[in-house]
């Protein structure tokens, strides 16, 4: 699938000096890294996988190499730098509320049904649609967690530790076909500021799962 740029006010330079300017206690606190003081670096969990994040150099890598991170520092490089930055620079300590919001339902979530901006999230439904183990294998692999006792497959991915995205996978049947419901915790506008970072999240969510 093609992806579509992301443009943010002075997206990354901004983002960068917004984070530049914060104390690394205050920023470990609100977004659940921590500081690795030989590396100069933060060091968050993504999807599964660790990430070093350093605002002197302007550098965010995987800690250890694999195809699964390169998929965030080659092909989802953009979306993910920015919803990191923007991410590291506005998450708050607190907790998640359990109450689950459609994207459609946020501020600004208009955008995620429509133009250039609509979720893949038939095309995951397609893929998945009598394949639940398969839908499940896939999330496990990028440390998904996952939920029993709703749809035919239910998984929780963590692509920032306090921005968990649920996804829902309904299978196809004889009346109805295969369908995928994507959905934030409430709390997911606290700790990402802008409708157009929880868009790039979603996306980065839908672009793991059809990979």
């Amino acid at each position: 699938m093609e992806l579509i740029p992301i443009k943010i006010d002075q997206g990354e330079e901004k983002a960068w000096q917004r984070l530049c300017g914060l104390p690394s206690q205050e920023i470990c606190k609100g977004t659940g890294a921590y500081f690795d003081q030989k590396r100069g670096a933060y060091i968050i969990r993504c999807f599964g996988m660790d990430f070093m994040v350093n605002p002197c150099e302007l550098l965010i890598k995987a800690v250890e190499d694999s195809e699964n991170s390169r998929l965030f520092t080659e092909k989802l490089r953009d979306l993910f730098r920015i919803a990191i930055l923007w991410y590291m620079s506005n998450a708050k300590d607190i907790p998640c509320s359990g109450r689950l919001l459609r994207p459609v339902d946020l501020k600004g979530g208009h955008r995620f049904s429509t133009g250039t901006h609509l979720l893949p999230l038939e095309a995951i439904a397609l893929k998945y649609g009598a394949d639940k183990e398969g839908f499940v294998e896939r999330a496990m692999l990028f440390g998904a967690q996952e939920i029993v006792g709703y749809g035919d497959a239910y998984v929780r991915l963590y692509p920032l530790p306090r921005v968990p995205v649920d996804m829902i996978l309904w299978l196809k049947d004889e009346e109805f076909p295969a369908k995928i419901d994507l959905l934030f915790d409430s709390t997911c506008e606290l700790q990402l500021a802008l409708s157009d970072v929880l868009w790039a999240v979603s996306l980065m969510c839908c672009v793991t799962m059809l990979q």
